[in-house]
C-alpha cells in the first residue's frame, strides 16, 4: 500500500451492504468490514457462516495496519484452486489502497465449473463491487504519547497542547500529573522537541 502524505491512510467507515455477482448459476455474495485485529476477522467470518449455512466457500483477504512497517495481510481460498480467490480479492485491496479491512466473498456453487480464470474474475469482481459501495475515508496515522509532570507545570504543558491542537485521550491531574496525547506521525519530532525542552517534563511513546 502506498503511503498517503507519509502519515495518512485509507480505510472504510463501516461494513458495506451485501453485493451479489452471478456467473453460470454460481452466486457470489461480497462484503467489506472495517477490522483492526484477527479476532474481529474471525467474528465476521463466523457470522457469515451462520448467515450462509449452505454456501460452499467463504473466501477472503484482509489487511491490517497503518504505518508501512506494521502492515500485515492474509488471503484464504477456502477450498478453491490455489490463488484463484484470496489473491484476486487482495488485489482489489491493493488497487483501492485501503487498510484495516476485511473482504469476504461467499460462493454458492451453481453446478457449472467456472475454471480458474472464471473464478479469478468472479472473486475479483465481487471484491471490487463491494469496495465500490463502501464508504472509503482518509485518516491520519497517530501515535500515543504519555506526558508526566508535576502539577505546577500544568499551564506550560496545557499551553503547548492547545497551541499544537493536540488530542488528549486520557488525563490524571493530581500532584503528579499524567496526560496521554495523540500526535500525527509527521508532527512527532517537533512535539518531542518541545516537551523535552520543558524542565521536569517527561514524554514517551506508548502502545495502545
Amino acid at each position: 500500500m502506498e503511503a498517503q502524505n507519509n502519515d495518512t491512510y485509507k480505510t472504510i467507515l463501516k461494513p458495506s451492504e451485501e453485493v451479489l455477482f452471478k456467473d453460470k448459476n454460481s452466486k457470489f455474495y461480497s462484503y467489506t468490514f472495517p477490522v483492526k485485529t484477527e479476532d474481529e476477522v474471525k467474528i465476521h467470518l463466523e457470522n457469515l457462516k451462520t448467515q450462509h449455512q449452505k454456501a460452499g466457500h467463504f473466501c477472503y483477504a484482509y489487511q491490517i495496519g497503518e504505518a508501512q512497517n506494521s502492515i500485515r495481510h492474509r488471503t484464504n481460498d477456502d477450498g478453491e484452486p490455489n490463488n484463484s480467490a484470496g489473491m484476486p480479492i487482495y488485489g482489489q485491496i491493493q488497487s483501492y489502497e485501503v487498510t484495516n479491512i476485511l473482504i469476504v466473498v461467499v460462493r454458492y456453487f451453481g453446478g457449472v465449473k467456472l475454471g480458474v480464470g472464471g473464478l479469478i474474475n468472479a472473486y475479483k469482481t465481487g471484491a471490487q463491487q463491494a469496495l465500490e459501495v463502501s464508504k472509503i475515508i482518509k485518516r491520519t496515522i497517530n501515535i500515543h504519547f504519555l506526558i508526566k509532570f508535576e502539577y505546577e507545570l500544568m499551564n506550560k504543558v496545557m499551553r503547548v497542547i492547545k497551541e499544537k491542537n493536540l488530542n488528549i485521550t486520557h488525563q490524571k491531574l493530581e500532584l503528579d500529573c499524567e496526560i496521554t496525547i495523540l500526535v500525527r506521525q509527521n508532527e512527532v519530532e517537533n512535539i518531542l522537541d518541545i516537551f523535552e525542552s520543558i524542565y521536569k517534563v517527561t514524554i514517551k511513546k506508548i502502545d495502545q
